[in-house]
C-alpha cells in the first residue's frame, strides 16, 4: 500500500507581486506600465508631433499661430479634463449620452480602480485625456490661417465641455447608450476621427475662409519639420490603438500590427495614385496617405484579420483620395468652406470608411477578446460565412450599429459646434481681421518663427511686441550692462 502524498505546501509569492498599499491585490503592474506608456506614446502624437507637423505644413507666417494652437489646447483640456470633462465622459450616467459631472483630482477617487482594466483611475484619467485633447487639435487643423486666437482660447473647454463628453460617453462608456447596443469603435473613429472631422469643417464654415491668395497659395514653410511631426503622430499611433485593450494582451499586439500595416499600405496607395494621375511622387500626399490609413484602421484595430487591415488600406489610400482631389475639387458647395489641413477628407471621410468596413470585417473571436462577450458582435462578412440565421442577423444588425453612429456622430457635431461658434461670436470675432491676416504671426503673437535677417535681431519697425527683446547696448552706450 503506497503511501498518501505530502500535505499541499503554499508558494510564497515573489516580493514583487505581494499586495501591498501601493499595490493592491487588484492592480496588475504590467498593465499599469503599458496604459501609461501607451498615454505618453498618444501624447507625444500632440506634443510635440502635431505642433511641428502643424507649424511646419502651413506658410511661414502662420508658423507660430498654428504651433500655438496646439499647445494651447492640450494645456486647457487637460484643466477641464480632470474638473469635470472626465466625469462627464465617463461617471455615472445622467442621461444615455452623458454622464453626471464631477471631478476627477481627489486621491481617494484617483487611487480606486478604474471602470475598466487592472488599474488606477488616475491611469484611465490621463489615457483619456490625451485623446480628448488630440480631438481639440485635430479640430485646429481646419481653421489654421485665420481663426482669432482668443475665439480659440474659448472654443477648447465649450467644445470639449458639450460635444466630445456626448460622443464619449454614448460610445465608450459601459453606460452609453450606443455602447449598450453593440457599437464598434475600437480607439476612436467616431469618437476622436469622425468627430473632429465633422467639427473641423463645420468650424471653418463659420469661421469663414483665409485671405484669397493664401487659399490659392498656402506652401508649407518646412516639408522636413512636417515630415518629423508626421513621424511621430504614425508611431504613436502605436499607443493610440495598441493601449485601448486596457491591457498587455494578444489583442494589443494585432491591433499595433494592424495599424501600422493598415497606415503603409494607405500611405503608398495614396502615392501610386499621385504618380499615375499627376506624375509626381508627393511627399504630403504621402503623409495624406499615412493619416487616413491610420484612421480608418482606428475603429477596427484589434477585431479584424491581417488581410483586412491590408484591404482597409487600400481603401482608405483611394477613396479619400478620390474625395480630396476629384470630388472636392468639382464640388462648389465644400469649396464654398476653407478647410486648412483637410480635415474632412482625412479625418471625417476616413473615420466614416473606417466605421463601415469595421462593421464588414470584424471576427467574432476578436471581439470577444476584446469585449469579452461571446457572439455580441460580428461582422457582416462574418455573419455571412456561418451563414446561420442568427449569424447573418448580427451581421446586419452591427452594420446598421455602425452606421447609427455614423449619423450620431454628424448630428451631434454639426449642431454642438455650430452652438459654440454662434455662442463666441457674441464676445469676440471668429476671424482674425484682413489687416492682421496679411502679417500673420506678428500680428497675433507678436512673434515670428524664423529669424531671416542678421544673427536673429528684431526688425526695428516691428510694432506689435517686445516680449522677448532682450536689450544690449552698443559698444558705444553706457550706463548699463551689456549681457554676455
Amino acid at each position: 500500500m503506497s503511501s498518501p502524498p505530502p500535505p499541499a505546501t503554499l508558494v510564497p509569492l515573489p516580493s514583487n507581486l505581494v499586495p501591498t498599499d501601493w499595490s493592491p491585490e487588484w492592480m496588475n503592474k504590467a498593465d499599469n506600465a503599458w496604459q501609461l506608456t501607451a498615454a505618453t506614446l498618444v501624447g507625444l502624437q500632440s506634443v510635440p508631433g502635431l505642433i511641428i507637423l502643424y507649424g511646419g505644413a502651413v506658410k511661414k507666417k502662420w508658423a507660430v499661430n498654428s504651433a500655438f494652437m496646439a499647445l494651447y489646447a492640450f494645456a486647457m483640456v487637460l484643466v477641464c479634463w480632470v474638473l469635470w470633462g472626465y466625469r462627464l465622459s465617463f461617471g455615472d450616467k445622467l442621461i444615455p449620452i452623458w454622464g453626471r459631472i464631477n471631478a476627477a483630482v481627489m486621491q481617494k477617487y484617483l487611487l480606486e480602480r478604474a471602470f475598466l482594466g487592472m488599474f488606477p483611475n488616475a491611469t484611465m484619467v490621463f489615457f483619456q485625456f490625451v485623446f480628448a485633447a488630440i480631438t481639440l487639435i485635430l479640430i485646429a487643423g481646419a481653421v489654421l490661417g485665420r481663426m482669432n486666437f482668443y475665439a480659440w482660447m474659448l472654443f477648447v473647454p465649450l467644445w470639449l465641455t458639450f460635444s466630445y463628453t456626448f460622443g464619449a460617453f454614448t460610445i465608450w462608456s459601459t453606460n452609453g447608450w450606443l455602447a449598450l447596443m453593440g457599437i464598434i469603435d475600437y480607439s476612436g473613429g467616431y469618437v476622436i476621427h469622425l468627430s473632429s472631422g465633422v467639427a473641423g469643417f463645420t468650424a471653418a464654415f463659420w469661421v469663414g475662409p483665409r485671405l484669397t491668395k493664401d487659399r490659392e497659395r498656402f506652401p508649407p514653410n518646412n516639408i522636413i519639420l512636417m515630415l518629423a511631426g508626421a513621424g511621430l503622430l504614425w508611431m504613436g499611433w502605436t499607443g493610440f490603438n495598441g493601449g485601448d485593450p486596457y491591457s498587455a494582451s494578444v489583442d494589443a499586439s494585432l491591433a499595433v500590427l494592424n495599424t501600422h500595416v493598415c497606415a503603409a499600405t494607405s500611405l503608398l496607395t495614396w502615392l501610386i495614385l499621385d504618380v499615375v494621375f499627376f506624375k509626381k511622387a508627393s511627399v504630403i500626399g504621402a503623409v495624406q496617405g499615412m493619416i487616413t490609413g491610420l484612421v480608418c484602421i482606428t475603429p477596427a484595430a484589434g477585431v479584424v484579420q491581417g488581410y483586412s487591415a491590408i484591404l482597409m488600406g487600400l481603401l482608405s489610400g483611394s477613396i479619400p483620395w478620390f474625395t480630396m482631389m476629384v470630388v472636392h475639387k468639382r464640388s462648389k458647395l465644400l469649396q464654398q468652406v476653407d478647410d486648412t489641413m483637410a480635415v474632412l477628407h482625412t479625418h471625417a471621410i476616413a473615420g466614416s470608411l473606417g466605421g463601415i468596413l469595421t462593421g464588414l470585417f470584424s471576427e467574432p473571436h476578436l471581439c470577444y477578446l476584446f469585449y469579452g462577450y461571446p457572439a455580441k458582435y460580428m461582422g457582416l462578412f462574418a455573419g455571412l460565412h456561418h451563414g446561420h440565421k442568427q449569424s447573418i442577423r448580427y451581421g446586419v444588425r452591427q452594420m446598421g450599429i455602425q452606421l447609427l453612429g455614423i449619423l450620431f456622430v454628424v448630428v451631434l457635431n454639426v449642431v454642438m459646434t455650430s452652438l459654440v461658434c454662434l455662442f463666441i461670436q457674441l464676445f469676440v470675432p471668429l476671424r482674425m481681421s484682413d489687416e492682421d491676416m496679411e502679417i500673420g504671426d506678428e500680428a497675433a503673437h507678436g512673434e515670428e518663427a524664423y529669424a531671416i535677417w542678421g544673427q536673429g535681431e528684431r526688425l526695428e519697425n516691428s510694432r506689435y511686441s517686445n516680449y522677448n527683446d532682450i536689450e544690449v547696448p552698443s559698444k558705444a552706450g553706457g550706463g548699463s550692462v551689456e549681457l554676455t
